[in-house]
């Protein structure tokens, strides 16, 4: 897994100290930063974790994206019967539903 760059590290502070200015306990605002870091970590494609809220990284081809982000896809393209596919019929669905992020 990738460590945090400066530009995180700083993020993480800046969150974290406002959360404490704004009367936020030690422990919940360090929680609250670490989360807001690593969603934006995560929605970037810079972590290791293979499940996933998002879609994916946007320049990776489908075929090495996680059924997760495929469905997750697929729900952005309101596609009918995805809880259902497996990953290459979620592909198959994509491509044919003509976006242009495919």
């Amino acid at each position: 897994m990738q460590a945090w760059s400066n530009k995180d590290e700083r993020q993480y502070e800046h969150i974290k100290e406002s959360q404490l200015d704004n009367g936020g306990s030690q422990r919940k605002a360090a929680e609250i930063a670490a989360r807001t870091v690593n969603k934006r970590r995560r929605l970037e494609g810079r972590t290791a974790n293979r499940r996933t809220m998002g879609t994916g990284n946007p320049r990776a081809p489908l075929e090495e994206r996680t059924k997760d982000e495929l469905y997750n896809l697929a729900e952005d393209h309101n596609i009918r019967g995805r809880s259902r596919m497996n990953k290459n019929q979620l592909i198959t669905a994509l491509r044919r539903s003509g976006s242009s992020s495919m």
